[in-house]
């Protein structure tokens, strides 16, 4: 496989015609002997993991339980007092699978299954010796904690996809729909179901009703669905399971046990509405003259989150004018980086089922700068708006919070014949800001109506072994301002994948294709072309040219890898990623980097059993390379990181890296290549025993450039304490410095020619994350999230970039002497006389920020739920560079703060 690497697209003609010489390039790459090298090594990597190929456990039996129909259901309240129990005998034989595989648990476990035409019932016998010493966790819904039962059912009956339910001993509920074999968890999913928990001089009970409403299954006069049970017992970390399934399973769903003697009962096509309506009052700053800062803000709205299950397999999601109010604000950071931040979604709507929608092109087991990408991001659904207007003297404007959903849906489903198909449609509103001058107003434009369409299909085969995919996906503008004609008016991608399993799923062949086309005005184009994905810009890039006359820009890319798992030890996975310097999908997704070349080699051993003094150890071995489109060799990384657990439950993680010597295609943001000194860094990271009232982890971060071109340290951690069952403290501190002596500053020009300009960067970050989270049962909550954040940076040492590719670092720039650089406190500019005169901006930083949430969330009926939230915000700067803690809390606290203050209320109800 190592031969798709060699594909290079040696030219671009006009953008749009792409050549590709083959054996030229064939040629071109096989002059490094270090690639030669790897081809070897990846032939040996073969030859020795066959050697290691063993089939799958056939002494494991496939285990059954029979269920009956229940003419009078159970009352579902923990304790076995009705007689229909005794319509089903007890299953009981789990095996311990945590820590020691395949032995006798060290406490009994028991199940029962009925069924009757509109539910699913099921009874939980958790024996336990010392049931003074079961862990009662009492946290809100989808937290894992304390002692534990899951169930997991496999209603499709399609061997990829289960429905599990989790009950804790405290009562507190868990759920979460699984799929990619029990590759893929999504804890979003919130179905209504029903469960309460006893406890006994025995060990404790769990009683469960699942409505079929909430499963999807065929219209089959008899069912067989699979079934796994799991119990877990928190003080001892120990984890037993109904049918047993070895450690290092490729995939767990097709070898769960199998529920028989469902007969007669019909898919449920119910309808869920919840309307909601939310009352919001702001607080902030009154600036005087300013008519819009106010210093208070009401708003009342409403809105509409409602299911539909449309057949057996299919379920219509949608919301009209949706509020995320409650939503935990994202962490605070300083990105001094070319590249846009990643942040997780967090709004409901947008999570449940995103399993469905995900076609990350990057994703490998094999370490590379690439993970989170993603042809569907829907952080760009409703996202801040990207115009904002320019301002005279005296004008003021309000600005829009976020761009209004007007409404979005989805469908998803899975057919009898494996067929998945995902359909996700949103809309966003026009949005305008209000710009005042004087009393005279006027609306701009900041953001167009937009529509957002993501489609996904996967059929399965063979019950999984092999599966193919497809995924569309469109943005289309309605961009009437000229002012926003940087941005695209359509932006299309589609993409291609497969996976092949074979030997009982120990090894695999998986890959995809991805194709984009985006479209727009000469100038949205144009600023695509010379954006930090790509750079066309670049002087030395030969095989690139900016053409300012294009209207769209097409681009491609795409993965093979190529692996082999073990439930013993030895695993590997080898790869190939090629991406197009035109590929372009962050309308609707997320994406970094294009113009690249990876190719990636991974390792793994694992001691899965408790051996010595662990209970596990493993072993990981990365190695990697990036090319350009020009055949350019860029960087070679290494990687050699572990994970163990000592029998005490303590837990040592950490990893080594070493980057050579490379070439950097980004650092001059849109200037020549930069050669990089290599570098390497290390940290270490230590875990106590999670099941005590006081826990803690801490970690550390070294890393070092060669000729000393940079220094970074961190440490971190977190301390948690659990003084009761219901209350949880946690602090995380984090402390970073850092030192680097290219920093970029800013791009001039002088004669006419560009200046790359430079500076020495000291900087210092130190937060800490409050969480403390108080559940007085599993439908009432109060959390609270707190981070107070502060980063300062300091400059120093200011150059300019000379020869970028000289052989010594040093000659790679010219630093400025005291005679040629001087700074102007009035203006806060530094000017510089080399011959030429020019200026820029005193890059010095100092950066403050408090954000916190409280939410107190009653669920007073099973799916209705009210919420109270308190948000608070400030922010400050100031540019003197210095960190000071104690200085710079006191003035971010002087600063009034933004308090938000909302009250959301829902109802549930089904028809």
């Amino acid at each position: 496989m190592y031969f798709v690497t060699l594909l290079i697209v040696k030219r671009y003609q006009n953008c749009n015609q792409i050549l590709i010489d083959l054996p030229s390039n064939i040629f071109n790459l096989m002059k490094f002997s270090l690639l030669k090298r790897i081809v070897l090594s990846q032939i040996l990597i073969f030859l020795f993991t066959s050697s290691y190929a063993h089939s799958t456990d056939s002494t494991v039996v496939k285990r059954t339980y029979q269920t009956a129909f229940a003419k009078t259901p159970p009352m579902i309240d923990g304790v076995m007092n009705d007689t229909c129990w005794n319509l089903v005998e007890w299953t009981t034989n789990f095996t311990q699978i945590q820590p020691t595989e395949n032995k006798p648990p060290s406490q009994e476990t028991a199940f029962k299954v009925l069924y009757d035409n509109d539910n699913l019932y099921i009874f939980v016998r958790a024996y336990d010796t010392e049931p003074d010493k079961i862990s009662k966790i009492m946290a809100r819904r989808d937290n894992f904690s304390g002692d534990m039962i899951f169930v997991e059912i496999d209603s499709h009956f399609d061997k990829q996809t289960d429905y599990l339910f989790a009950a804790s001993a405290s009562g507190a509920k868990s759920d979460a729909a699984m799929s990619d074999d029990g590759n893929n968890e999504d804890d979003s999913w919130n179905p209504i179901w029903y469960m309460k928990t006893s406890i006994d001089d025995k060990g404790w009970c769990a009683e469960m009703k699942i409505p079929l409403s909430q499963l999807r299954f065929d219209k089959n006069s008899e069912q067989i669905w699979g079934l796994e049970v799991t119990r877990a017992i928190y003080r001892l970390q120990e984890r037993s399971q109904w049918q047993y399934i070895p450690k290092g399973s490729p995939g767990v769903i097709h070898l769960f046990g199998e529920l028989h003697g469902i007969n007669n009962i019909k898919p449920k096509h119910q309808i869920e509405l919840m309307p909601y309506a939310v009352a919001r009052t702001e607080r902030f700053q009154k600036i005087e003259g300013d008519p819009f800062n106010t210093g208070k803000l009401l708003k009342i709205s409403a809105g509409l989150d409602g299911k539909i299950g449309l057949s057996n397999n299919f379920t219509l999601d949608f919301t009209i004018n949706p509020d995320f109010g409650q939503v935990e604000a994202d962490p605070s950071e300083v990105n001094l980086t070319a590249f846009e931040s990643y942040f997780s979604e967090k709004r409901p709507f947008f999570i449940e089922g995103q399993n469905i929608f995900q076609f990350m092109p990057n994703q490998t087991i094999v370490i590379h700068n690439m993970y989170s990408d993603n042809l569907f991001y829907s952080r760009r659904i409703g996202r801040y708006p990207q115009y904002y207007p320019s301002l005279g003297d005296n004008e003021h404007v309000k600005m829009p919070e976020s761009t209004t959903i007007l409404g979005a849906m989805k469908i998803s489903g899975k057919t009898k014949k494996g067929l998945s198909i995902g359909i996700q449609e949103s809309l966003t509103s026009k949005e305008d800001a209000l710009i005042d001058s004087a009393g005279v107003r006027r609306k701009v434009t900041v953001e167009p109506l937009t529509n957002y369409f993501v489609g996904r299909v996967q059929q399965d085969f063979n019950k999984g072994q092999t599966i193919l995919g497809a995924i569309f996906t469109s943005v289309n503008r309605d961009i009437k301002s000229t002012n926003l004609d940087f941005l695209h008016s359509a932006a299309y991608t589609a993409g291609i994948d497969f996976q092949h399993n074979w030997k009982e799923r120990t090894w695999y062949v998986a890959g995809n294709a991805e194709f984009s086309d985006i479209k727009g005005s000469t100038r949205s184009i144009t600023e695509t072309q010379i954006s930090s994905a790509r750079y066309y810009q670049r002087p030395d890039a030969k095989y690139l040219s900016v053409d300012s006359s294009l209207t769209s820009l097409p681009g491609y890319g795409g993965t093979v890898k190529f692996g082999k798992t073990s439930k013993k030890r030895l695993q590997f996975e080898t790869c190939v990623i090629v991406r197009s310097p035109g590929l372009e999908f962050n309308d609707i997704g997320y994406m970094r980097y294009s113009d690249v070349i990876y190719q990636g080699n991974w390792m793994g051993y694992y001691l899965r059993n408790p051996f010595w003094i662990f209970n596990y150890f493993y072993l990981n071995i990365n190695y990697w390379m990036y090319f350009n489109f020009s055949a350019t060799l860029l960087s070679r990384n290494y990687n050699t990181n572990f994970s163990a657990q000592f029998k005490n439950k303590w837990r040592l993680n950490g990893q080594f890296n070493r980057e050579s010597q490379n070439i950097s295609t980004t650092l001059l943001r849109g200037g020549p290549s930069f050669i990089v000194p290599g570098n390497q860094s290390f940290n270490l990271n230590l875990s106590s025993d999670q099941s005590k009232k006081l826990s803690f982890f801490i970690g550390n971060y070294h890393g070092s450039g060669d000729v000393k071109t940079m220094r970074g340290h961190e440490y971190y951690g977190e301390i948690i304490y659990r003084p009761l069952n219901s209350l949880s403290i946690a602090i995380d501190p984090d402390y970073g410095i850092q030192s680097s002596e290219l920093q970029y500053i800013n791009t001039t020009t002088s004669g006419g020619n560009p200046i790359y300009l430079f500076g020495k960067l000291n900087q210092t970050t130190l937060s800490f994350t409050f969480r403390i989270n108080y559940t007085v049962n599993p439908e009432l909550s109060i959390e609270y999230y707190g981070q107070p954040f502060v980063s300062a940076g300091k400059y120093s040492a200011f150059k300019k970039i000379t020869q970028s590719d000289a052989d010594k670092f040093k000659e790679r720039f010219f630093e400025y002497t005291s005679a040629e650089l001087t700074y102007n406190p009035i203006t806060n500019n530094y000017n510089v006389n080399d011959g030429g005169t020019y200026s820029f901006g005193n890059p010095d930083f100092n950066f403050r920020q408090f954000r916190s949430n409280l939410v107190v969330r009653w669920e007073y009926l099973p799916g209705s739920t009210l919420y109270l939230v308190w948000s608070q915000g400030r922010t400050s700067t100031d540019v003197n560079g210095l960190f000071s803690y104690g200085t710079d809390m006191k003035d971010l606290f002087k600063v009034t703060p933004y308090n938000v203050f909302l009250i959301k209320f829902s109802y549930w109800f089904a028809l």
